[in-house]
């Protein structure tokens, strides 16, 4: 039975990886190898040899003696676990996502738009890498990137020039996602499993991830497509809202708030995220002069207030298949762990890595293992990796080996267009193609991630 979920878990994974082939959203395969896999648990749970405790981490050794009862007690309670745990990261992200949003209800952002006042094609790129490097910690790099090509558009005319800047805000903003809690889904997975702290994860990944950032856009601003001068859409130079600059500080304020709010009150970060969409709410609302309709029963009423409400509007954009994959994915790999699959796997690893000549960490899993995981994140999805990391390993709070899963996971996407969210978006939004960005940016990225690597083995050392 154990063989069967790993090959739903495998074809499922290639299903996933193979989505722009076979014309399949990704959230599909990921749903149905959840359900599948589970599925299979319960027909089959007298069948397992092993139980992985979630809460104590450590496999149970009376598991064979347990009832038929007890062992579907234990299943339900199980899963319980896991989904209680997948809907921290979850309900995180919607609120997170909604924030954004309503920003852009109220035009935020053509506040960062109207401070380009320069034609040099070299400035421009310091500066939309900058802003993907800094954007990305406070509303994630999936957002960030959508936000800085969306302005990307207004201003560069060329669309040959455009998709250039649009790869380097790629590396920029996976960069600047991995040394934030808040910035890259996998960061923010290891920050509410409670394995990275938001300091140790600034003073680890900061500079690493600044490097992985800057030696990029270095390299890239002596290249032909960034020298001179660029031909600028004369668009609106004025907000479309007065209160545009005003809902931008707001919305980022709140969303830098909640790990402020974790450190204070130590709840989870769900919590803080639920606190600044209320409060940006509510200034939405009062700006919009709308009747607060958030709860209101349906009526006809309620219906043509939810027409002009920003928190309606904002809510009916976010990416709900986005939140929907990861609910898959999440479960599929909590299916694999409770069965002990995962933790096996990771003693397979501890047992053979240190054969090669790699620094080791305290429970002997190689750099190797995380370098790799890193390039396996520009094939394959992050999320599940990270996700299986978590089953895998057992070290403790802001253990180096998390910070250096964080940082692998987060920049080692840029290395392929698809290896990433902000890829994957940008792609679709500039119609990218995937050989061009191989042939062209790859390169600059495998770079960056290099220069990361090492700098993080340096600043470990240290600190």
């Amino acid at each position: 039975m154990e063989t069967i979920i790993i090959l739903v878990f495998v074809f499922g994974y290639l299903a996933i990886t193979l989505e722009h082939s076979i014309k399949i959203d990704k959230l599909i395969p990921a749903l149905v190898m959840m359900a599948v896999s589970w599925a299979l648990i319960s027909l089959g749970i007298d069948a397992f040899p092993q139980w992985f405790d979630s809460a104590k981490h450590t496999l149970m050794d009376n598991f064979g003696l347990l009832s038929h009862e007890e062992k579907t007690h234990l299943m339900e309670e199980t899963l319980l676990h896991h989904l209680g745990k997948t809907a921290e990261i979850l309900v995180f992200l919607l609120g997170a996502m909604t924030i954004v949003e309503i920003i852009d209800y109220f035009d935020g952002f053509s506040t960062i738009k109207n401070a380009v006042n320069f034609r040099s094609r070299k400035k421009l790129l310091w500066m939309f890498s900058i802003l993907a490097f800094l954007l990305s910690a406070i509303i994630d790099n999936l957002t960030a990137t959508i936000v800085l090509i969306s302005i990307l558009q207004k201003i560069v005319k060329n669309r040959d020039i455009r998709i250039w800047y649009a790869g380097l805000i790629i590396i920029a903003a996976n960069a600047g996602g991995a040394w934030s809690p808040i910035g890259d889904v996998t960061t923010t997975m290891l920050w509410i499993g409670d394995k990275v702290s938001t300091g140790k994860l600034f003073i680890y990944l900061f500079i690493p991830s600044l490097l992985c950032m800057v030696v990029p856009t270095f390299v890239a601003s002596f290249l032909k497509p960034f020298k001179g001068e660029l031909e600028i859409n004369e668009d609106d130079n004025k907000p479309k809202s007065k209160f545009s600059s005003t809902m931008l500080f707001l919305g980022l304020g709140a969303i830098v708030f909640v790990p402020v709010f974790k450190v204070i009150t130590h709840l989870p970060p769900y919590v803080g995220m639920m606190l600044s969409l209320g409060v940006v709410a509510i200034f939405a609302e009062i700006y919009s002069n709308s009747k607060f309709a958030i709860s209101a029963i349906s009526s006809e009423e309620h219906n043509e207030d939810s027409n002009h409400s920003p928190v309606h509007h904002s809510l009916s954009r976010i990416e709900l298949p986005s939140i929907l994959f990861f609910l898959g994915i999440l479960m599929a790999v909590a299916a694999l762990e409770s069965l002990g699959i995962l933790f096996g796997f990771a003693n397979t690893l501890q047992e053979t890595m240190p054969m090669l000549n790699t620094e080791l960490h305290s429970d002997g899993v190689s750099d190797l293992v995380v370098l790799l995981l890193g390039v396996g994140s520009a094939v394959i999805d992050n999320v599940p990796l990270v996700a299986a990391s978590l089953g895998m390993f057992t070290e403790s709070l802001d253990n180096e080996l998390w910070h250096f899963i964080a940082y692998s996971a987060g920049t080692g996407g840029s290395m392929l267009i698809i290896g990433s969210a902000a890829g994957v978006v940008a792609m679709g939004m500039e119609k990218i193609d995937f050989f061009w960005y191989l042939k062209k940016i790859s390169w600059l990225a495998l770079l960056g991630f290099i220069v990361g690597a090492a700098a993080f083995m340096v600043t470990r050392s240290i600190f």
